[in-house]
């Protein structure tokens, strides 16, 4: 296994190099962002251990950058800043697991034997059908080039008709999963929200195929 250590304090880089080295990984180490986000970038790594204090760049926009590049390598932050704010902001980023210092090298180790367990579609944060991209962790939806504004409610049933993409979705099935239990709501506001998706998804692109399907008596699917 291949681990890319990304962290400016060389006393622990060294100190968690030797303990993996001697439990028979590859190990690479950047004492900066910017290296770190080149080697990252260059490289087929099974995981990335980054520190977010690091000089060049730090590491949440390296985070950031290798999850807009499409590099979807499981990452564990290893960081001093140890708050519950820290901890969500760095998940929301784009990283997989996050472990705080000073930290027990045998939990280190457990951490990266579950991240390279993972299967990598599953690491993910980017759904596409055809030329739409839809990113779970930015909310940003774009088809080609062009970004499609979209209210939170178009956002959250695009997202799951793209999470079901080539399957019949049924407008139950849509309240169910893009409506809390308790909202009072109609299958014509469901046609209403198709259609405005399809105002913005399919029509100001018409040289492009559209996605967004009718699949009368059954429901909608995109493909």
């Amino acid at each position: 296994m291949r681990v890319l250590i990304v962290e400016d304090e060389h006393g622990i880089a060294q100190s968690i190099r030797k303990g993996l080295l001697q439990e028979k990984y590859i190990v690479d180490v950047a004492y900066d962002g910017m290296t770190g986000y080149d080697l990252a970038s260059d490289n087929g790594y099974d995981v990335i251990i980054l520190d977010l204090m690091l000089p060049k760049m730090d590491g949440a926009s390296v985070c950031k950058k290798l999850r807009n590049d499409s590099i979807h390598t499981p990452i564990l932050i290893l960081t001093a800043k140890g708050s519950l704010h820290d901890k969500v902001e760095g998940l929301d980023i784009g990283a997989d697991d996050y472990l705080t210092k000073p930290f027990a090298f045998e939990e280190l180790l457990a951490r990266i034997r579950a991240l390279s367990r993972r299967p990598q579609q599953v690491e993910k944060n980017i759904l596409i059908v055809d030329d739409l991209l839809l990113s779970t962790t930015t909310y940003e939806v774009k088809r080609g080039n062009s970004i499609v504004h979209l209210s939170s409610r178009e956002y959250s049933l695009l997202e799951y008709l793209m999470r079901n993409h080539d399957q019949v979705i049924s407008k139950n099935q849509i309240i169910e999963h893009v409506w809390n239990y308790d909202s009072d709501i109609l299958p014509n506001t469901i046609e209403v929200y198709i259609k405005n998706l399809r105002k913005k998804i399919d029509m100001p692109f018409p040289t492009l195929s559209p996605l967004i399907q009718t699949v009368r008596g059954f429901g909608y699917k995109i493909s």
